[in-house]
């Protein structure tokens, strides 16, 4: 492993993907090394349970410029990279996704670009998404545009996780307190000067996602909690609301009353409860996350654990022996 500075650092976090490893490999190898500049690819292997970080392992045998990066446990997508801008050393460092829907052959077209305009920040935008299934576009649009409308319209529009960041913008990112951070959101709140790069995005180059709609779901919801108030403000909208509908069902009842049209008041009464109740456990639970996050806050654990880095121990050839000499140390 090459011990000097690196000008580019591309983070790759990976979890469970030994089917696509080689085709990974073949276009990521030469696409580097034609960009005629000192570089590393740091792969963060996110706990894989298969033959991940063995394979890579086996690569830098003839891939020196490649690093293994492996977590503990899996820690998931953002955590993984937040240890590639730990672990990076990069002028500049790019994240980009193994599954290879975000072409690699871009990264020359982020880097040009970051030094043409001189920008800190350069996002890959998804021009087409043809590839993706229409459930997946659909929530992907509802999601930009809920993140524009909270957060504010700075946020790129179509921009995942395939970017370039200059060294200011990595140690201004490690700096901040938070944990659980998004990355999407955090790079644009920064404000640094940045461009985009539009591309295609392609299909999966082989084996099936990881992230799941669970997890899509969770991403979305850390998104808006992390960066809004706009849900507590929601629940006390909801409140008011709520109210208001207590207000009108109790004037309501009283005209019946006065005019001598009372009537079992049955339906109504379970009607108020219902919806008033409703109101109430929304509101409650909006305000349980928000704390929740505080109380994950104030525990201060680490949102990630390296438990090997090729780069710190160079001198195992395969990661079944940089293991067994840990559990060795640990005796």
């Amino acid at each position: 492993m090459p011990t000097s500075q690196p000008v580019l650092s591309v983070v790759v976090p990976m979890y469970d993907e030994e089917e696509v490893l080689p085709i990974f490999f073949e276009r990521m190898h030469p696409l580097l090394d034609g960009l005629g500049i000192a570089y590393e690819v740091l792969v963060v292997d996110d706990g894989s349970r298969d033959k991940t970080a063995a394979l890579v392992t086996d690569a830098t045998a003839d891939w020196p410029q490649l690093r293994l990066v492996r977590l503990l446990r899996n820690s998931g997508h953002q955590a993984a990279l937040s240890a590639g801008f730990r672990r990076g050393r990069g002028e500049y460092l790019v994240t980009i996704d193994a599954d290879l829907q975000d072409p690699p052959e871009v990264i020359a077209d982020l880097l040009a670009t970051a030094r043409d305009k001189d920008v800190d920040v350069v996002y890959g935008v998804r021009s087409d998404r043809s590839s993706d299934s229409w459930p997946k576009r659909t929530t992907a649009r509802m999601y930009y545009r809920l993140m524009c409308r909270l957060v504010g319209k700075e946020i790129p529009f179509d921009a995942g996780d395939f970017r370039l960041v200059s060294r200011r913008v990595v140690d201004a990112v490690n700096g901040l307190p938070e944990d659980g951070r998004v990355f999407r959101l955090v790079i644009p709140w920064l404000g640094f000067p940045s461009a985009e790069v539009a591309y295609v995005r392609a299909e999966r180059a082989a084996g099936v996602t990881k992230y799941n709609w669970s997890k899509m779901f969770r991403l979305a919801f850390d998104s808006v909690t992390a960066f809004s108030a706009a849900p507590l403000r929601l629940a006390t909208w909801l409140g008011l609301l709520g109210g208001l509908l207590s207000s009108g069902v109790v004037v309501a009842a009283l005209i019946i009353k006065l005019a001598g049209r009372s009537i079992p008041g049955w339906t109504s009464t379970v009607l108020a409860v219902g919806v008033i109740g409703a109101i109430q456990l929304l509101c409650l639970g909006l305000l349980g996350e928000y704390v929740a996050r505080l109380f994950q806050s104030s525990q201060r654990r680490p949102q990630f654990l390296v438990g090997y880095d090729s780069l710190e121990d160079p001198g195992h050839h395969s990661y079944a022996e940089a293991i067994e000499a840990q559990e060795t140390d640990q005796r």
